[in-house]
């Protein structure tokens, strides 16, 4: 069925299955057994890359400048609505794959890139597929509200997506079509006030939606303490946070999914990981993989938690495995080697787990196979042949 029957020393272990019949045997030896990584965090399904703004920001230009010059996600928007469903679906497949090899097993996927019905729902189908077809984790999120589309007004979007995106979405979940796990919002000064932002989460709970939004990236705006109020699940960035904010989300239980991508490659006040933490906040991570923060890689992710937001190895592990998954609300099922949780494992080429943070951007030799329910969808070849040191 997928999940681990088993977890315990290797004698008994042994003694327990001495009778059965296996179809493979991993020998690991020397290497180590870690949970499947998690991302909690990622903008996966678009078109036209930015590597032209990659330059605009090192030259100084903020993310609002860019994105008011008719740059960032509106550029990305552009190029979307004009791909076809299948140049989306190959691109995004392409992408896991990158995911996987890495070592995640388990991604949440947004939307956002539409700002208008049709093209949303043609993102949300991509998703879907990809959850019907591959051998990777999906929880996937409808960000209708990531931006505010030329023409309107923040107040006319919210509108919109309240009397036209939602209940389209609660139809097509009803007829098995496209089943959505999230709903997010970019609560952002310019974009989403945090009125708007409270009527869209609040109508997303209502049918049946998970709260996970984007919250208090570039300027404060109580959005933490927001979140807490609705009982959101999750809450992104945070890079702004109030101290109230962060006492509220520790109350609430609700995760804070930090990026220290974002915050590396924006050149932004870190998060606050180490007050969160000693505040009793449930802290996950995620890569923020979009056109805007090009990183597939959750070991480099939790190499950046750690050396940036001062973070220890055991926290980053965590909040790359067990509380990501918490934050997508999975953390029963997935996160962590438990009997009875599904079998997601990633086997590295070292004695030492510790390795896969301390070699920055040394997964590629590092990371020996990655499991998902149990069965091997990565074997690296060049593992076999050299040594992780």
């Amino acid at each position: 069925d997928g999940c681990i029957k088993a977890v315990g020393q290797a004698d008994g272990i042994r003694n327990q299955f001495s009778g059965a019949t296996f179809e493979r045997v991993i020998d690991c030896s020397g290497k180590c057994v870690l949970p499947g990584l998690v991302d909690a965090h990622t903008h996966p399904v678009w078109a036209g890359d930015r590597v032209h703004e990659f330059a605009m920001k090192l030259a100084g230009a903020s993310y609002m400048e860019i994105h008011q010059a008719g740059g960032g996600i509106h550029f990305t928007v552009e190029h979307t609505r004009k791909a076809t469903e299948e140049e989306l679906f190959n691109t995004f497949k392409h992408r896991l794959e990158r995911m996987r090899r890495a070592g995640s097993t388990l991604v949440e996927c947004k939307s956002g890139y539409g700002l208008n019905l049709e093209t949303e729902l043609k993102m949300l189908r991509v998703i879907e597929r990809a959850k019907q077809s591959m051998d990777i984790g999906i929880s996937s999120t409808y960000c209708g509200a990531h931006s505010v589309p030329k023409g309107k007004t923040a107040i006319e979007a919210t509108d919109d997506i309240i009397n036209n995106h939602l209940p389209k979405l609660k139809e097509l979940k009803l007829s098995g079509e496209i089943h959505v796990n999230n709903i997010d919002v970019f609560c952002e000064k310019g974009v989403f006030d945090l009125e708007s932002t409270r009527r869209i989460l609040q109508a997303g709970k209502d049918i049946g939606l998970q709260i996970n939004f984007h919250g208090d990236e570039l300027h404060p705006m109580k959005s933490a303490e927001l979140g807490a109020e609705l009982g959101a699940r999750a809450i992104s960035h945070l890079e702004e946070v109030s101290d109230e904010g962060i006492t509220a989300m520790a109350r609430a239980k609700c995760a804070a999914v930090l990026l220290p991508t974002t915050a590396y490659m924006l050149r932004l006040k870190q998060p606050q990981a180490r007050k969160m933490l000693e505040e009793g906040v449930i802290v996950a991570l995620g890569s923020d993989f979009n056109p805007n923060a090009y990183c597939f890689s959750m070991p480099m992710v939790m190499h950046l938690a750690c050396v940036n937001m001062k973070m220890s190895m055991n926290e980053a592990l965590a909040a790359a495995t067990i509380n990501a998954a918490y934050a997508l609300g999975k953390s029963d099922t997935h996160g962590s080697i438990e009997t009875g949780k599904q079998g997601d494992l990633v086997i590295i080429n070292s004695s030492r787990w510790e390795h896969l943070i301390y070699q920055f951007g040394g997964h590629e030799t590092l990371i020996d196979y990655v499991i998902v329910k149990g069965k091997v969808i990565y074997q690296n070849e060049r593992c076999g042949t050299m040594s992780s040191y």
